[in-house]
């Protein structure tokens, strides 16, 4: 279950933030005995694979921060952040960690199930970020933008970490997303029903 959990996480950080759960796998595997990845994601943890995702990462931080550039932005992340979160789920899914020390059980008999699972993870949370952050944008004249963005990236940083660490606060985040996707269409709703 565990293993769900962990991947689960990774793949939401994934919608988020494309880069950030990769990054964290690859350094904390290289760098500490935190997480083992399995035999065929034992490249995420490679010096050239971690320095192109921490490139692209600083790309997309600095595109993220500025209005309309956001936008471009999420335009191409619609491939990126769910790829990513395939890739994120499978790897997670599959290491051994602090909590999860069989992994292989859970997704043994078909193993582009779990890649599939973070493929769609990653989209759902990736089209809520896409459809708040205009919201934002225009109810902030764009100044709203920097602080979303830091605080999505801060979100996927602490999830990335919690779901290799202690996956069962993943359930915390996913309460927290519910929450969220229940007001945001509330106030949109409301939004709506106030326009002549």
């Amino acid at each position: 279950m565990f293993e769900v959990l962990t991947g689960t996480g990774l793949a939401a950080s994934a919608g988020l933030n494309a880069y950030i759960p990769l990054l964290t796998m690859g350094v904390l595997a290289r760098y500490t005995d935190v997480i083992t990845l399995p035999a065929g994601w034992q490249w995420l943890d490679d010096g050239w694979v971690m320095a192109i995702l921490a490139v692209l990462l600083a790309v997309e931080v600095v595109a993220d921060k500025v209005p309309v550039v956001d936008h471009v932005n999420d335009i191409v992340q619609t491939v990126v952040r769910p790829t990513a979160g395939g890739l994120a789920f499978g790897a997670g899914s599959s290491s051994e960690t602090v909590t999860v020390s069989d992994p292989g059980q859970f997704f043994a008999s078909s193993d582009w199930v779990p890649v599939v699972v973070g493929v769609l993870i990653a989209f759902g949370v990736h089209l809520l970020k896409s459809a708040a952050r205009p919201v934002v944008n225009a109810t902030t004249a764009g100044v709203g933008a920097p602080v979303a963005s830091t605080a999505e990236d801060a979100t996927s940083v602490v999830m990335s970490v919690v779901a290799i660490l202690l996956p069962v606060l993943v359930l915390v985040f996913l309460v927290g997303l519910l929450a969220f996707v229940f007001w945001f269409l509330r106030r949109r709703a409301e939004r709506r029903r106030r326009r002549p």
